[in-house]
């Protein structure tokens, strides 16, 4: 099975746990977000980030450019569950 098909069977479990109701506030809001162009504006696969910094898990603060000048950055986002 690959990536896709595992995330796909993720996604229909969770939506089939989720009242109806629920389902379609979310996808009216999806749908929102998309005729707004806000996708339009958001970072793609291949961009170049700005320059960042962030705070780390020992709360001291992390700058883009100082990874950088030790090799490749992966920059990965954790929503965490809710």
């Amino acid at each position: 099975m690959s990536l896709g098909e595992k995330l796909a069977a993720i996604s229909a479990a969770g939506a089939a746990k989720m009242p109806e109701e629920v389902r379609a506030t979310m996808g009216k809001a999806t749908q929102e977000l998309r005729e707004s162009g806000i996708l339009d504006r958001t970072i793609k696969v291949g961009d170049t980030l700005p320059a960042f910094s962030l705070e780390n898990a020992d709360g001291a603060m992390i700058n883009s450019a100082d990874l950088l000048s030790k090799g490749a950055v992966v920059l990965t986002v954790f929503r965490g569950h809710w």
